[in-house]
């Protein structure tokens, strides 16, 4: 609920800033609805008359009986004694009453004349203390009013000139007495009603001595209170009040440090509401108005940011602190309002927007926010291009650190670019372009983003990147390795038993016992150290994958590249098994470990969460390959005649016997013909190389994930390197060394 000063009296009209009194202005037409409450006890009503003598009355109407009230009073009593009245006949404390006229708020020291209040005018009583739940909180807003008012019109005193604090310690005073509970919106909705952001606003714009850093000192302790006063999931609550600020300092003071702090807290605050709390808005802005109100924000922070990018290649540049707020107040506001705008669309199914449909409402602030991708994509390409042409002059060694922070914070802008081309037609192809054009200053920067960074969006764009880019985004997924051996998972092997005594150690540990790396050492050996780990790490997964062993078969062609065994169910720990390998897997690529073992497409599809296709196993199985190639190149008459004699089943061997398993429902009657060979072919596929090994892909695929920082970026780590990728890391290059 907003605080309108449209109705105040023309001499005071006349002081405020020009700003507030044209934004006032505007709202005129809802002047009848401010100070509208809901209170449990009484809502009063006032009816206006015509002016009469200096005798004053007004009617007020008790909701909860139907009692009409008749107030009577001469002009230049003051408002204290019309509560009085009020209290009279109706019992209500004085302190449990809130006079209002023209959506102002009286104070009790003032007369009905000094308010401008003829006869019969039109009042609005409003019942507080006893009708909320929060009666000290009305106290203490409606003294700070008091106060703001007295030192606004210059009635402050000489005491008041000397505790420059007293306007801060009513907004703390107002913080400590915020809920714990559920109450926490009521209780702030009482600070915004009455028009608190609204008169700190007006002190801090007003030319009495003092003034201004008393309101900014009361201001910015709403923007970072005391965690003690005001928790952090108490403080989005406070969005309302923030945005109240940022709406009236942005035309009167848009370039001031206040302005900046309140607009910097709105986009943190906004960014928390919506990522903390999903699709619940606080209670006045839906995604309408995210879209439409905080747009120029956004705005704002966007030209800033390319000041800034335009400032990183002048002699003096913006420092690297600023740059780095820079981007994340526009991230913060950013993000929210592509969350709005897929919101405002029905969901994705509805993007991405094309700007040629002029019907939505909403048309003019979506090509707005397009036109900010556009302009920084420009941007963004001509600082690449400047990139790319010192690192093909004289390369990157000789720049300053400075320089180089500002080239990786190029990448970071990208990353808010790629989120913004997900809702437009068109745009993602326009970003993948200046990234295929910038691919050599682009994967320069690649390999020096940290682990904290979340670039993991580059690996959609594998065509951009090479392989060194793509193994440093992939190696971010492992936990770092923390040096020392403090605290770290330890282990004693002997190598006459090192299979199975590895097996106990690492199938059983919790993962997260040694995801930053542990001590290791074999029985009865005094070496240890990172070597001695390595070496244990590679003599582990050639047993686990040595030919004899029954959990992996060799491809023919390729006795290196390896994929699950069908057959692994004869051992009754297959599964186990499984789960450690994979563990050793990670543990090898983590320690940056060659192991010489790759693996087969159908594996590492499968991982990937990828379907298997004919060619895909043409190294697995190469007679299955050129059988199934036959099939489906066979002459129809042929094959029609039934000379093949197949139908849908495929012989299995199984614990050294023969059985036929339907790659269908009745399967063994259905005869395969020219019109479904291919179906056949899929089928026959698929239950060999993906539903008789399912079980241990998954438990392999667990395994690995166990290993990773987060476990559901185990289908991104394959899916996101080639299949060459991740045989050069398993197994080195087969480029000779010079």
């Amino acid at each position: 609920m907003k605080r309108k000063l449209d109705d105040y009296e023309e001499e005071e009209k006349e002081n405020l800033p020009d700003l507030i009194s044209a934004r006032m202005k505007k709202d005129h037409s809802t002047d009848n609805k401010l100070g509208q409450i809901d209170h449990k006890d009484a809502n009063f009503t006032v009816y206006q008359a015509q002016s009469g003598s200096k005798t004053l009355h007004f009617f007020v109407r008790l909701v909860s009986g139907g009692k009409t009230i008749v107030i009577h009073a001469n002009s230049y009593d003051s408002i204290k004694s019309v509560h009085e009245q009020i209290r009279k006949l109706t019992g209500i404390p004085v302190i449990e009453q809130g006079l209002v006229y023209r959506g102002r708020q009286l104070q009790l020291e003032q007369t009905l004349e000094e308010c401008l209040i003829e006869n019969d005018v039109g009042l609005h009583l409003i019942g507080r203390m006893r009708s909320t739940e929060y009666p000290k909180t009305w106290q203490i807003v409606n003294d700070l009013l008091t106060l703001i008012q007295k030192l606004c019109k210059g009635e402050e005193g000489k005491e008041l000139i000397l505790d420059s604090k007293i306007v801060e310690s009513k907004v703390e005073l107002f913080l400590e007495l915020i809920p714990k509970d559920d109450g926490v919106m009521k209780h702030l909705k009482i600070f915004n009603s009455c028009g608190a952001p609204m008169a700190l606003v007006m002190l801090y714009l007003s030319e009495g001595k003092g003034n201004k850093e008393c309101a900014e000192d009361a201001i910015r302790l709403l923007l970072s209170p005391n965690i003690d006063l005001l928790p952090k999931l108490v403080r989005v609550e406070c969005v309302s009040i923030i945005f109240e600020f940022c709406k009236l300092l942005r035309g009167s003071a848009p370039k001031g440090s206040l302005y900046i702090a309140c607009r910097s807290t709105l986009g943190s605050l906004l960014h928390i509401m919506v990522y903390a709390h999903g699709s619940r808005y606080f209670d006045f802005a839906k995604s309408s108005t995210i879209i439409k109100e905080f747009l120029p924000f956004f705005r704002e922070l966007t030209d800033k940011l390319i000041e800034d990018l335009e400032s990183s290649w002048t002699p003096t540049p913006c420092t690297g602190t600023s740059f780095a707020k820079d981007i994340r107040d526009f991230i913060s506001f950013l993000r929210p309002l592509c969350r709005a705008i897929e919101d405002q669309v029905s969901g994705k199914s509805d993007l991405p927007i094309c700007l040629d449909n002029k019907n939505s409402c909403y048309m003019a602030e979506f090509e707005s926010l397009f036109t900010v991708f556009r302009k920084l994509l420009d941007k963004i390409d001509q600082c690449l291009h400047r990139v790319e042409e010192i690192l093909i002059s004289k390369g990157a060694a000789r720049e300053s650190e400075s320089s180089r922070f500002f080239w990786y914070q190029y990448v970071s802008i990208l990353k808010e670019l790629n989120c913004i081309c997900k809702l437009y037609r068109g745009a993602k192809h326009m970003l993948h372009s200046v990234m295929k054009l910038r691919r050599l200053p682009l994967n320069f920067l690649i390999r020096y983003l940290r682990r904290d960074d979340g670039h993991y969006w580059l690996l959609e764009h594998k065509d951009v990147t090479n392989f060194e880019s793509r193994r440093h985004l992939v190696m971010m997924m492992f936990p770092e390795i923390v040096s020392g051996y403090k605290e770290l998972h330890g282990m004693v092997v002997d190598r006459s038993q090192l299979l199975e005594e590895s097996f106990a150690y690492i199938s059983c540990a919790d993962p997260k016992s040694f995801r930053s790396g542990f001590f290791m050492k074999f029985k009865n050996e005094f070496r240890t150290g990172p070597a001695v780990l390595q070496e244990w790490i590679y003599l582990v997964c050639q047993e686990l994958f040595y030919p004899q062993n029954t959990l992996f078969l060799a491809c023919p062609n390729d006795q290196r590249r390896f994929f699950p065994n069908p057959g692994s169910k004869v051992d009754s720990l297959h599964l186990d098994y499984f789960g450690f390998c994979g563990r050793m897997i990670a543990l090898a690529l983590m320690n940056k470990v060659h192991v010489d073992i790759v693996f087969d497409r159908v594996f590492v599809l499968q991982l990937s969460g990828k379907s298997v296709s004919l060619e895909d196993i043409r190294d697995a199985d190469p007679c299955l390959y050129m059988n199934c190639k036959k099939i489906l190149q066979m002459d129809a008459e042929f094959l029609d005649s039934d000379v093949l004699g197949l139908t849908f089943v495929r012989e299995v061997e199984e614990l050294g016997s023969r059985k036929l398993v339907e790659l269908r429902p009745g399967g063994r009657g259905i005869v395969v013909d020219s019109k479904n060979r291919a179906e056949y072919v899929n089928l026959l596929i698929q239950n060999h190389f993906v539903t008789s090994i399912s079980q241990q892909v998954a438990c392999f695929a667990q395994g690995f994930a166990d290993i990773l920082s987060t476990a559901r970026l185990q289908k991104l780590f394959f899916t996101s390197l080639e299949l060459k990728d991740l045989d050069r890391m398993l197994c080195g290059s087969d480029t000779a060394l010079c």
